[in-house]
């Protein structure tokens, strides 16, 4: 049998070969009754039972999520649970219900209309699409008697075929049992493409309509990593698939083939990611994304509460290095409790470092207080601090001053602390730009390619219609980090990079060729990247990034990097 192949984008480095599983969750509702056949008073109170009963299942399974998957992907459920409650969508349905129509028929309709209308915004907006019709799908469930489809239970050897997938979808899939899973529509942002990378799940979405073509039942490859998907696959391609599997875990530090040492570490978000990121052999943490202490409560966390956080992390990785990145909020990570200000374009507004020097100014100090108490502990020795969106080396040097008086406090009274390692993220021109000067104030660089990318190209990185200006092979890109690295040249400033950039192991090379100390991804790719700097020598990767810095086009990037992989 020949095979067929499908193209899509590919969300995690890794291949599967399974049976499909096509998953259909949409129940088609039966025509509605006439409207004077219907009791309006008792289908307002059905509809307001189901949203109790929907509230109770959502909170459950953001603890399972929580407990299973991680913190970060867990609170897209606290966003369904506003849902049930915004008012726009409540009053709409009670509109429905006035107007005759059962409670099942008036949530679909008015979740429709909705859905509709995030569907027609870009980039993450968009979307929000599915999560609308994630609680669109469970009211309609509940009021309808419905059973849900029970994902974690699927068949060893399953791959998922969908329209789409959902976060409640995605989050039940069982990866000892399920090979990966194909979407018909999605990006590298949706949920079902953030949770997959989370649970290390073969997965490509955004493959279109053709999908539709593959029956169910039928045998197919999952690649990951080129966004293939291959049904009636080939013994050879299969094998291919497997192989491609085997990547060797390493738990200790690698070098490339000429002998220079790299570090090759973990982006974690809660306390839950720092299993798999060892598991996976991350050497440290190059990213702790502490704003996901300060999300889904009333109250920020306290000074013990982040101590504690920071100290669980440190004896997570006894010799391996951990980088703290100070509270990152704005742009779109908002916080209730916080007066952020409603901005035309908040990523270009009051967010990281500009509100920790402001309006944040306090939580800041207790921030750095918790830190500086954990570099003082018995774990603490490899402890490092950075800033995130510097523009200035005013904010810098500002930072500083802030923590030399937090250490002054500590010591008069009496406290355990230690200075950590202090620096900065380069994630927006004016940093690059500044490289040099900022290299007298700090110990390291990281570089956050998802943002320099967004900001250099100046293309929203959810944005699907400046998806190719926002990639982070462009030229401008390329020559931004290089800049970066170059500032540090013949001083002790290390450089790194916790972007999504530093997680493709088709880019290791180029990137180790570009001068990075240190590399830090999801914890899904830290295997690949670790074979891929095994196999660098470091002449070559210094001449592969002269011709990709050389290059005036992405596409003649590509094209070198591509020349360079069949050579």
């Amino acid at each position: 049998m020949t095979e067929r192949r499908f193209e899509g984008i590919g969300v995690t480095p890794l291949s599967g070969v399974g049976t499909v599983v096509w998953y259909a969750p949409d129940a088609e509702l039966d025509d509605p009754p006439e409207p004077d056949e219907v009791d309006a008073d008792a289908e307002t109170a059905r509809f307001e039972e189901a949203r109790e009963s929907a509230r109770e299942e959502l909170k459950a399974e953001r603890e399972r999520t929580a407990e299973r998957v991680g913190e970060d992907e867990a609170a897209v459920f606290d966003a369904h649970v506003q849902f049930l409650d915004d008012p726009q969508i409540t009053d709409g349905v009670s509109e429905q219900i006035s107007d005759g129509l059962p409670a099942e028929h008036a949530v679909q309709r008015t979740f429709d209309r909705f859905v509709e209308q995030f569907e027609g915004m870009e980039g993450r907006m968009a979307e929000r699409a599915d999560d609308l019709r994630d609680v669109r799908d469970r009211l309609v469930r509940v009021l309808s008697g419905g059973e849900r489809v029970n994902l974690a239970e699927l068949a060893e050897g399953s791959v998922v075929f969908a329209e789409r997938l959902t976060p409640s979808d995605t989050a039940q899939l069982d990866p000892e049992r399920v090979a990966g899973f194909v979407t018909v529509t999605g990006g590298r942002t949706s949920h079902a493409a953030i949770f997959a990378r989370s649970l290390a799940l073969p997965a490509v979405v955004g493959v279109g309509e053709e999908l539709n073509e593959v029956e169910d039942g039928a045998e197919v490859v999952v690649d990951g990593t080129d966004g293939e998907v291959i049904v009636d696959p080939a013994e050879e391609t299969k094998q291919a698939a497997a192989d491609e599997e085997e990547v060797e875990i390493r738990s200790e530090p690698v070098s490339t083939a000429d002998g220079v040492e790299i570090e090759v570490a973990g982006n974690v978000g809660t306390a839950a990611d720092l299993g798999p990121a060892a598991d996976r052999g991350a050497d440290g943490i190059g990213l702790f994304r502490t704003e996901f202490l300060f999300l889904d409560r009333q109250s920020p966390p306290d000074e013990e509460e982040q101590y504690e956080t920071y100290l669980e992390a440190l004896e997570a990785f006894p010799d391996g290095r951990v980088v703290v990145r100070t509270l990152d909020v704005g742009g779109d990570k908002p916080i209730d409790y916080l007066d952020l200000p409603d901005e035309e374009n908040p990523f270009l507004g009051e967010r990281g470092i500009r509100r920790s020097l402001g309006p944040d100014a306090d939580l800041f100090e207790t921030q750095l207080r918790a830190l500086l108490r954990a570099a003082g502990s018995d774990s603490g020795g490899n402890l490092a601090v950075m800033l995130p969106l510097v523009s200035t080396v005013e904010e810098v040097r500002d930072a500083r001053e802030t923590l030399d008086s937090v250490a002054e406090d500590l010591e008069s009274e009496g406290a355990e602390y230690a200075v950590p390692e202090f620096g900065v993220m380069v994630e927006t021109p004016a940093a690059a730009f500044m490289a040099p000067d900022l290299a007298s104030e700090v110990e390291f660089f990281s570089i956050g390619t998802n943002d320099l990318a967004q900001y250099v190209m100046a293309a929203e990185r959810g944005n699907e219609h400046v998806a190719e200006l926002g990639d982070y092979t462009q030229p401008a890109v390329l020559r931004a980090v290089r800049a970066t690295v170059e500032a540090a040249e013949g001083t002790d400033v290390w450089v790194g990079m916790c972007g999504e950039m530093a997680g493709d192991p088709d880019l290791t090379e180029l990137l180790l060729g570009l001068g990075l100390d240190e590399l830090s991804m999801s914890a899904v790719t830290v295997p690949q990247v670790k074979q891929a700097v095994t196999e660098t020598d470091t002449e070559d990767a210094r001449k592969l990034a002269e011709k990709a810095l050389s290059a005036g086009t992405k596409a003649e990037v590509r094209r070198v990097l591509t020349e360079n992989t069949q050579s």
